[in-house]
């Protein structure tokens, strides 16, 4: 149990903890990890029978983490000191774990949820989108994704690396199980309300968007990728149509107008899909996201010479485009020319060029990010 000034609680959650313990016949321990408290936090989990240890790091996944590292069961189960959860109720988590689950959630909207117990904003909005967007960024089938008690094998969890040290550690240690490809298995779990009669450390917007933006950052499919690949293939299409005719669409006339926007759109989703394969390779080496067979047939399709040769192969078409361009102004004398015919061709002969130079300058950066790999 993590714990920060816990003293009106702690208490009493050890001693449900060491109850639960002796009737299923378990050997095993009540590990406090303290992160500072400057109440009788520490001494109350003691005279109650557990084991504590001193965290300075300060953060939720930092206590978690030094308390799992201290921990000397096979088996870890973890959760708040606040009394919002039943120690002396843990017969299922038990049950999953013996049965080969390495990872077992609870599932506060299965168990239920007591009259006071989570905030309307947690519970109609906060839990239920970030939980939406755990299961499909990375496939894991897990309905409530920040529950806070969960059990797992000591070992793997261990294997894992986890980083984080603050509220996002509980999303971590989902989407790293996920990415490993583990069974998470689910069990009912009831919330009460908070016993220590005083606001929660949790701060709902700044630890939601702690949240929300660890789960993008671990996933550059739908950060960058997938909104990357939209605006290419949205960009150019609308590009190659206006070249050909000016549009109409719902009353609204499309022309170069808009085929500059569309070219620039187009440039943008080769921008986010490098920057995909960048984040990719990054957290990779990194030891964050475990490495995938087909980033590796990727890159090594996707080699410094071979990028070169096609980032140059697209600048060079650009360039002849634009060739074509000048020496219909140089017929023209070098006069003034009618901007909508002549911009059909600039517009994108540019886009080529500048799309040339980035898968370049994209083949020097990923090679460097790739180094020690190569």
């Amino acid at each position: 149990m993590p714990c920060l000034n816990e003293a009106a609680t702690v208490g009493r959650c050890v001693e449900k903890a060491r109850g639960f313990l002796q009737r299923a016949g378990i050997d095993g321990e009540v590990l406090i990890a303290d992160n500072g408290s400057s109440d009788d936090s520490r001494a109350l989990a003691a005279q109650a029978g557990a084991r504590v240890v001193a965290v300075e790091q300060r953060g939720y996944g930092a206590a978690l983490s030094a308390g799992i590292a201290a921990a000397r069961g096979r088996y870890v189960i973890m959760g708040d000191a606040d009394d919002s959860y039943d120690f002396s109720a843990l017969e299922l988590f038990v049950e999953k774990l013996r049965a080969g689950y390495p990872l077992v959630m609870g599932n506060r909207f299965k168990g239920g949820i007591r009259p006071g117990a989570m905030p309307p904003l947690h519970r109609y909005l906060g839990n239920p989108v970030l939980s939406f967007i755990g299961r499909l960024f990375f496939r894991a089938g897990v309905r409530d994704f920040h529950c806070g008690l969960r059990g797992f094998e000591r070992d793997a969890v261990r294997s894992l690396e986890l980083k984080t040290p603050g509220m996002e550690f509980a999303s971590e240690l989902v989407v790293k199980a996920a990415l490993a490809g583990w069974r998470i298995a689910e069990v009912p779990t009831v919330l009460h309300p908070d016993g220590r009669g005083r606001p929660p450390h949790l701060r709902s917007w700044r630890d939601g968007w702690r949240h929300l933006r660890f789960l993008l950052l671990f996933s550059p499919r739908w950060l960058f990728l997938y909104p990357g690949l939209a605006l290419l293939a949205l960009g150019t299409a609308l590009t190659a149509a206006i070249y050909v005719t000016p549009l109409t669409v719902m009353g609204a006339g499309l022309d170069i107008h808009s085929m500059l926007y569309a070219s620039a759109g187009a440039l943008l989703g080769l921008q986010l899909c490098l920057f995909s394969l960048f984040a990719r390779v990054s957290a990779q080496n990194a030891g964050l996201l475990p490495r995938r067979p087909s980033v590796e047939r990727l890159l090594g399709i996707f080699t410094l010479e071979r990028g070169l040769l096609l980032g140059l192969a697209i600048a060079l078409a650009g360039f002849l485009w634009s060739a074509g361009a000048f020496w219909q102004w140089r017929e023209a004398g070098f006069g003034a020319l009618d901007p909508r015919a002549v911009m059909r061709d600039t517009i994108p002969a540019a886009t080529l060029m500048v799309g040339g130079m980035e898968v370049m300058l994209a083949a020097f950066l990923v090679s460097l990010l790739n180094w020690k790999h190569a």
